[in-house]
């Protein structure tokens, strides 16, 4: 809610997502929450404006692959494991068989953990590529462990949470009446960006010294 245009921001981006159902205003807000972590990150204390709709769009597309590719290669990898396993079990049969097929299960159940942490991870991994703008940044594995790895960046990324389970709880109580579920798309809103205001945060000052350290060791060409 900083700034003077912050009602405006509030109803585009309510709009936005009472309209997620088209598809294409989804990649619109994800690409709008990248440019929230790129401009904490950059030390912009009010979020962005909505414009250059065309970049937010692409930018969004570029949110929804780094999700996928970190949801889906570990969840492929585990589930697959787990499902030859327990086909394995099952063709064996016995307690050879039983014991194989409770492996798989054991394996599967990892995901669980995983996932968790591919949620550690990803605000991270969005920081990254919303400060150097490049798909790429958001799998520089050196420069995000020396972020991810802090005691600050994990205190921060649960705080997320917290509110996650707050925003819920309201959303369901305003779901309760007609008008109050009109209000909900901008409740969502204004708890998304306060997240990736967190997330910001929580990256921009390991980030910074990250690039000084890099920024002092490279040799110029």
């Amino acid at each position: 809610m900083q700034g003077e245009s912050w009602i405006g921001r509030m109803l585009i981006g309510g709009v936005v997502l009472f309209l997620s159902f088209l598809i294409v205003p989804i990649f619109a807000f994800n690409g709008y929450l990248l440019r929230v972590i790129g401009s904490t990150v950059q030390g912009d204390p009010e979020p962005p404006a909505w414009e250059d709709w065309g970049g937010l769009i692409v930018d969004g597309i570029k949110v929804t692959i780094v999700g996928f590719v970190y949801a889906i290669v570990p969840t492929v990898v585990i589930v697959g494991g787990g499902a030859v396993f327990l086909g394995l079990g099952s063709a064996a049969g016995g307690d050879g068989g039983g014991l194989l097929a409770g492996f798989g299960l054991l394996s599967i159940l990892l995901l669980i953990p995983v996932l968790f942490l591919v949620y550690y991870i990803v605000p991270a991994a969005l920081a990254n590529m919303a400060v150097e703008g490049s798909l790429g940044a958001a799998f520089d594995f050196n420069m995000l462990k020396n972020v991810v790895l802090t005691s600050d960046y994990f205190v921060a990324v649960l705080m997320p949470i917290v509110v996650g389970v707050i925003l819920n709880i309201i959303n369901q109580i305003l779901a309760f009446t007609i008008i109050g579920l009109l209000l909900v798309p901008f409740t969502t809103f204004y708890g998304q960006v306060a997240v990736f205001r967190m997330f910001g945060l929580a990256f921009e000052k390991h980030a910074g010294q990250t690039g000084q350290q890099s920024t002092g060791t490279a040799t110029t060409v």
